[in-house]
C-alpha cells in the first residue's frame, strides 16, 4: 500500500521536526531569558533543519502528501518535546517569596543548612504578624527546596516568579550533584 521510500522519508521529516521544533521551543525560552549567544547557535541549528525538510516536503508534495501529515505530527510532537527537554534542564533563576505564620525561622535555617541563602523579613498578613522569606536560587534547585518549605509548613503561600536580571545568585553549598555529572561521581 505504502512505498518503503515514502514512510522512510516520512520518519526522517517526523524526526527532524521534532529535533528543530524542540531547539526552537529551546530557543524561545532562553531568548526571554536574555542568553543570546546559546539564542544564536541554536537559531542557526533550528533553521538549518528547518529549511532542509521543508524544502523535502515541498519539493515531493505533489508526489507524496503523505509527508504533510508527518510533518505536522513532527511539528505538535516537537512542541511537547521541546518543553519537556526544557522542564528537565530547568534553565534560568527563580525568586521564590514564602510567607508563613509560624515556621519562617524553621524554613529558613533549614535552608541555609543546606547552603540556601535566606533573607528572612517581619510583614503583616491579615491575621497577623507573619514571616516572609525571600529566596533568590537557580530554576532547578526548587526541587528540593519547595519540598523543604512544604514539611516545614503545610500552609505556607509562596509565590514563584522569573528573574531576569540578577547582581549575583549564591549557590547553595550542600546540593548534591544531579545530571550527567553525578555519573562520574559513582562509586
Amino acid at each position: 500500500m505504502f512505498d518503503t521510500s515514502i514512510l522512510l522519508t516520512g520518519a526522517l521529516v517526523f524526526v527532524a521536526r521534532i529535533v528543530d521544533v524542540s531547539i526552537g521551543t529551546i530557543r524561545t525560552i532562553v531568548t526571554v531569558q536574555g542568553r543570546t549567544v546559546i539564542a544564536f547557535w541554536l537559531a542557526i541549528v533550528e533553521i538549518t533543519i528547518w529549511v532542509a525538510v521543508a524544502s523535502t516536503v515541498i519539493n515531493q508534495l505533489k508526489d507524496q502528501p503523505l509527508l504533510v501529515v508527518f510533518y505536522a505530527f513532527g511539528y505538535a510532537t516537537g512542541n511537547v518535546v521541546g518543553i519537556l527537554v526544557e522542564r528537565k534542564l530547568a534553565f534560568g533563576l527563580m525568586v521564590l517569596r514564602v510567607i508563613t505564620q509560624k515556621a519562617g525561622n524553621t524554613i529558613a535555617q533549614a535552608l541555609r543548612d543546606k547552603g540556601q541563602p535566606v533573607t528572612q523579613l517581619i510583614g503583616e498578613g491579615m491575621h497577623g504578624q507573619v514571616a516572609v522569606l525571600y529566596i533568590a536560587s537557580r530554576r532547578r534547585d526548587l526541587k528540593w527546596i519547595l519540598p523543604i518549605v512544604k514539611d516545614k509548613d503545610p500552609k505556607a503561600f509562596y509565590v514563584l516568579e522569573a528573574a531576569r536580571d540578577v547582581s549575583h545568585i549564591l549557590k547553595p553549598t550542600a546540593t548534591a550533584i544531579g545530571g550527567w555529572r553525578a555519573l562520574s561521581k559513582r562509586k
